[in-house]
């Protein structure tokens, strides 16, 4: 599903009034009633309930009015405030304010602090409150009028749905502009918008359902459209089939190079996720006094002693005895629990530049370049990178609060500078392309805030990329499915208490899931998840 800025969704609206001749009137209905539509089904006793919707002046007022009129039609008791002077309206806002008025509801006009003052305890008599204030234009600070009526919002303790986007909050980064409004349910209008999925932003969405007004199937899969949203079927769809006639040399040999003394667990998921994700075979070369150990633990792994500058340390011989054993591999994962002393730091960037196999480089591999800057020029390799924000601005030169300060943009200016497929690991986890294509996962929860998690999709990407997947889409699958196994291990575990090994155990039942939802018209779209912080993940739905 595409995503879009609040920019390209204007322009949306231009195409289809212009190009399609579907009237702004007839696209402002559309979302009102799909609004009420929604309602109808979250709510079931919406006709005894008292509502409250609370309208600015913008089209996203107009999309209140007729939500409004059509709540009124129904025999709802409903009160619409408008913050501003109703004189101010125009376009199709006036002409659906004007249309209500006609019915008999008359807005009880809000211009003055005194007014918006008072709102808190007017909020309280209703049952229901629905912000149609700011809509998806807001860039600059909430002030005035509308911080007060917010926060009264917001006080009042009653449910609160807002139309397209919760007002206050960034519609293309996520970034909250002040006073927000804090939603329990979001119906967003044609597409979701990059904001509504993006923290801090997303813990303030609540449930957030996506409504068709309209447009037609041209304009929600423009390809001018660069961010994308995974879907589990589509996603599905990509996965190969294994053959009855097979072996398994057909599905890749991955070579994982991670572990120091102490940190060996790191390349021990790795390697058990390569396995776990359909690799054929996997090889885990680790130094040399840390081997003996690695071989009790993996019974399936395959493992190769590399040489040591001290006990537990990568030496700088390691690349030669790696490119001994390369031939006939498919995929190497890099980087993870190796260390960044300087003669790992070196050997890390012999093995980039020796061995030409498809590459992740996670953890202390993305320190290694970040710590000598990289040339990439000398590395034939495609690469995906998974670093964490903290990792993404060492490499960047720049701090986690500028990364996180707009996560799309740092991890697609990374994708295209270096050339490579970036996987900026968080809540949510973006994955961009070097052609300027993003995606948006929307699987994950706060459980899988643990060492090792990051491991295990290292490991998972590493499969996907010995088994013939291009880099992208190596990318995607594994962590959509990486995303899911977590939130199947915290339906059943709870996020308190798992471990990244926890991801491993729920792996095949993952996969089994994806397997059985190849066909979208079979699936419900209530697989989308939406993380709200510490409380329940909260269904993304499409109607």
């Amino acid at each position: 599903m595409r995503v879009t800025t609040a920019a390209e969704m204007r322009a949306l609206d231009r195409l289809a009034i212009e190009t399609y001749g579907l009237p702004g009137e007839v696209l402002m209905e559309n979302a009102g009633a799909q609004v009420v539509r929604v309602l109808c089904q979250e709510y079931p006793d919406l006709r005894a309930r008292h509502v409250a919707v609370l309208c600015g002046r913008g089209n996203n007022g107009g999309d209140g009015f007729v939500i409004a009129r059509y709540l009124h039609n129904m025999g709802v008791s409903v009160q619409v405030f408008l913050i501003g002077e109703p004189q101010t309206i125009r376009g199709e806002a006036a002409l659906h304010l004007n249309i209500m008025s006609h019915l008999g509801l008359t807005p009880q006009v809000i211009n003055t602090p005194e007014a918006a003052q008072t709102l808190e305890a007017q909020c309280r008599q209703y049952d229901l409150l629905i912000d149609a204030l700011l809509g998806t234009g807001l860039k600059s600070e909430v002030s005035g009028l509308f911080r007060h009526v917010i926060a009264a919002m917001n006080a009042a303790g009653r449910p609160i749905v807002a139309v397209d986007i919760p007002s206050g909050i960034s519609a293309d980064t996520g970034t909250l502009l002040g006073a927000h409004v804090k939603a329990d349910l979001t119906v967003t209008l044609a597409l979701p918008k990059r904001g509504l999925l993006l923290y801090p932003a997303a813990d303030s969405v609540g449930q957030l359902v996506v409504v068709d007004i309209g447009f037609p199937a041209a304009l929600r899969e423009d390809a001018s459209l660069r961010c994308q949203l995974l879907e589990c079927h589509e996603v599905a769809a990509q996965l190969r089939d294994r053959v009855a006639d097979t072996h398994k040399g057909n599905y890749g040999h991955v070579l994982v190079v991670a572990g120091s003394l102490g940190k060996t667990g790191a390349g021990a998921l790795a390697s058990m996720a390569a396995l776990r994700t359909g690799a054929g075979l996997v090889t885990f070369g680790v130094p040399h006094s840390l081997n003996a150990a690695m071989e009790a633990k993996l019974t399936e792994v395959m493992t190769i002693p590399l040489p040591e500058s001290e006990e537990g340390v990568l030496g700088s011989e390691a690349a030669k005895r790696l490119v001994e054993h390369a031939e006939g591999m498919s995929a190497l994962v890099i980087g993870p629990g190796l260390g960044t002393h300087p003669e790992t730091v070196h050997s890390l960037h012999d093995i980039l530049r020796q061995i030409h196999l498809p590459t992740v480089v996670d953890a202390d591999g993305i320190n290694a370049l970040a710590a000598t800057p990289p040339r990439l020029g000398d590395i034939h390799a495609p690469l995906v990178l998974t670093p964490h924000p903290g990792e993404l601005a060492r490499l960047r030169h720049t701090t986690t609060g500028q990364i996180q300060a707009d996560r799309l943009a740092a991890a697609q200016e990374t994708a295209e500078a270096l050339g490579v497929v970036v996987v900026l690991k968080g809540a949510h986890t973006i994955i961009a392309e070097p052609a300027g294509t993003l995606t948006i996962n929307p699987t994950g929860n706060a459980g899988m805030a643990t060492a090792g998690t990051g491991d295990v999709l290292a490991g998972m990407i590493g499969a996907f990329l010995g088994q013939g997947y291009e880099p992208g889409l190596a990318a995607r699958l594994a962590v959509y499915i990486h995303g899911l196994a977590g939130d199947m291990a915290a339906a059943t575990l709870g996020q308190r208490s798992m471990t990244a090994g926890d991801l491993l155990d729920f792996l095949p039942r993952a996969f089994q899931y994806m397997e059985s939802h190849r066909d979208a018209s079979a699936v419900s779209w209530e697989h989308h998840w939406v993380t709200r912080g510490a409380r329940a993940s909260a269904p993304m739905t499409v109607t």
